[in-house]
């Protein structure tokens, strides 16, 4: 192991593999910062430009694209409350809020610095802990991802605002769209009514323009403000690391649940960032502050999904089994190199394995040098006249929607949920949780119909898996936790 890492180390820091690091950021940071272009289509559309080249530096390079993409997401929304990412979907909610404030470089700062210790620390745990951590993900069936799933969905209970029984009317809304397509498991169609265009049901990126982005540009004309950002001023407050001290629990912590579950093949940032939200919202001191422009919040949302980069890529190179989209792009670059994950990799092709790992932790801490150089020049777009910025912002949104599958049926659909995102919140309905039954909708249903097939129709199966019980059991505290927290804060309104 100690050669291996003095091969990457030595093979890393050559002006060629440094280059396309760097590079890949550049991509990451532009692609990722714009509505629609996801990043899973950033690395793809790099991988072309591999071809050629050697392994070390063709992974670098899309690690780069990977690590700065996934952050750059909550660039957007922060600024302008258009998550670039479904993964920054979960940082808006606080992000836009400080923005308001006229603390758009604090919420910026924030948002980097814990991105990259998430990154390192999922980093860390790829370098040391890879093959442990992949054989415990291995262990993960139907049950399991059930009950992760629903633990998952307690987290509406918490991002319902001031009414619960709203909140869980835009949940079941988002349950009924995210069952729209092809059954899962008999491949009949479900509410389609006739439609083609719904076969493949409602994704999840145009549905996230629609809701956060063009929702947000409706908004915004309604007011007829000037500008973004209500003060005339942005804030310029040098912030460091030591700013993150009363953070810096949340942080480890949701770096941790972002690693966690990152190993798990099939899940993804976008869970992770919730339930680290919740999470952090539920043990928090000041849990009232949340939705209305808390730096942890934003602290715990981008730990956790940048702390699944690093792991989603462990089933990826120890078992072949990607852990999610981007790694499954990924994946296919490796095979396009003559490379074959799995245990052999590391046998046959130790150093280069090592190059990659240890050229991940290099990754996040070059990407935190060009982030936060950049952090000026984000800010700045909040003092973008609107009349300039809304058209350009609708525009990348309706051709990030359609770049997605390029079809107009997802031009469409952002716009349907534009005016969803738009026209509900007036009468109280906050749209977080029919985003959040979008997401685990699926997989809450697939894994439930699984796991009764496997017991032929016996929910004995869900107290049998240990780890599925401690996942129930997260869930049932999750739910008193926030019901708790909702009736204190009506008793202590009236």
């Amino acid at each position: 192991m100690a050669e291996n890492i003095l091969y990457g180390l030595t093979h890393i820091f050559t002006w060629q593999n440094m280059l396309f690091i760097f590079l890949g950021i550049f991509v990451g940071l532009f692609v990722g910062g714009l509505p629609g272009l996801s990043v899973t289509l950033a690395v793809a559309l790099m991988i072309p430009f591999t071809f050629g080249l050697p392994p070390e530096s063709a992974i670098l390079l899309l690690l780069g694209v990977y690590c700065a993409g996934t952050y750059a997401g909550s660039v957007g929304a922060v600024l302008l409350r258009t998550p670039g990412t479904p993964a920054s979907a979960a940082t808006a909610v606080d992000g836009f809020a400080l923005s308001q404030k006229g603390e758009a470089g604090k919420a910026l700062n924030v948002s980097l610095i814990a991105s990259v210790t998430g990154g390192l620390i999922s980093g860390i745990l790829l370098l040391f802990a890879a093959p442990q951590i992949a054989k415990f993900a291995l262990n993960f069936g139907p049950p399991e991802y059930f009950a992760l799933a629903l633990f998952g969905l307690t987290i509406i209970a918490s991002v319902s605002g001031k009414s619960f029984n709203k909140g869980l009317v835009m949940a079941s809304l988002g349950v009924f769209i995210a069952s729209i397509g092809l059954d899962p498991l008999a491949g009949s169609q479900r509410l389609t009514f006739g439609s083609s265009a719904l076969l493949s049901g409602v994704n999840i990126i145009p549905a996230l323009i629609g809701l956060f982005a063009i929702a947000e540009v409706f908004r915004q004309v309604e007011k007829g403000m000037k500008k973004i950002s209500t003060p005339s001023k942005v804030d310029n407050e040098k912030i460091g690391w030591r700013f993150l001290r009363p953070y810096k629990r949340v942080i480890f912590k949701s770096s941790l649940i972002g690693s966690f579950i990152g190993s798990i093949p099939g899940t993804g940032g976008a869970i992770a960032s919730f339930i680290s939200y919740n999470e952090a919202k539920r043990t928090s001191k000041n849990p009232e502050q949340y939705g209305k422009g808390s730096l942890e919040g934003v602290a715990a949302s981008e730990a956790s999904n940048n702390g699944t980069t690093g792991a989603t890529l462990i089933p990826m190179m120890t078992l072949g089994i990607p852990g999610d989209v981007v790694t499954a792009v990924l994946l296919s670059s490796l095979l396009i190199q003559g490379l074959q994950p799995g245990p052999e990799l590391f046998e046959q092709h130790g150093g280069m394995v090592y190059t990659v790992m240890i050229g991940f932790i290099v990754v996040n801490i070059c990407m935190y040098i060009v982030a936060k150089l950049s952090i000026r020049g984000f800010k700045r777009i909040t003092l973008v006249p609107s009349s300039i910025l809304f058209p350009i912002i609708l525009v990348f949104c309706l051709v990030g929607s359609f770049a997605y599958d390029n079809s107009m049926t997802a031009v469409w659909i952002a716009v349907a949920f534009g005016f969803i995102g738009y026209i509900l919140p007036k009468f109280g309905y906050p749209v977080v949780p029919m985003l959040i039954a979008i997401i685990l909708g699926p997989l809450a249903e697939t894994s439930l119909r699984q796991s009764l097939i496997m017991s032929e129709g016996s929910l004995v199966i869900f107290t049998e898996r240990p780890v599925a019980v401690v996942f129930l059991l997260l869930a049932v505290l999750s739910v008193f936790v926030a019901l708790y927290n909702h009736r204190k804060t009506r008793l202590s309104v009236h």
